[in-house]
């Protein structure tokens, strides 16, 4: 039987559907559904030609999103740009099972607020040299959990916050399915 993987999003959804399509011939690992916090994110139209369910939660009742893992008990659960916190009765039923993906080497540049062009303007203004991905297990706190993984890229002096972005994407999308596969396997 197939392990299952559960992914939260919230916005455009291009690391959701990198995943999914790197899985999507698998026997042994399957993306079961997309879960999306806000109502017109652009995931929806991207997940249109997948067979994956890609359905919208209320966020703002938190045991919506317990109360289908429940139903449907994932054994991963991936977040992917999701940037609300996790409930912490979802931690509690899923524990070491929720991971994430950070666009810095945490700790730096982690915590509340600190995500997307957000990081990536920060690096930046910081005149980093270095900056690259963490995959971690999601606790209680932001950005917080043990580090899976992590991963870095050079900067130059001449990279905008938007090449910086450019490059953290890439390795975002070599390596988060490659980890989701180690952990399942």
């Amino acid at each position: 039987m197939a392990k299952k993987i559960i992914i939260l999003a919230s916005g455009n959804g291009s690391n959701a559907e990198n995943i999914t399509r790197f899985f999507q011939d698998s026997d042994h690992i399957r993306v079961h559904s997309v879960l999306c916090n806000r109502k017109k994110a652009k995931i929806f139209d991207r997940f249109e030609k997948y067979a994956t369910p890609c359905l919208w939660f209320d966020a703002s009742s938190p045991g919506a999103v317990v109360d289908y893992c429940q139903k449907y008990p994932p054994d991963l659960i991936v977040l992917a740009g999701y940037l609300k916190k996790i409930p912490p009765e979802l931690i509690a039923l899923f524990p070491n099972k929720i991971i994430n993906i950070h666009p810095a080497l945490l700790p730096a540049y982690g915590g509340k607020g600190m995500y997307g062009m957000h990081v990536h303007n920060a690096v930046y203004k910081a005149k980093e040299s270095f900056s690259g991905i963490s995959i971690h297990y999601v606790n209680e706190q932001y950005d917080d959990g043990a580090i899976i993984f992590q991963e870095k890229v050079e900067l130059t002096p001449t990279d905008t916050p938007d090449l910086i972005a450019q490059k953290i994407q890439a390795l975002e999308y070599t390596h988060y399915p490659l980890i989701i596969r180690r952990l399942l396997t």
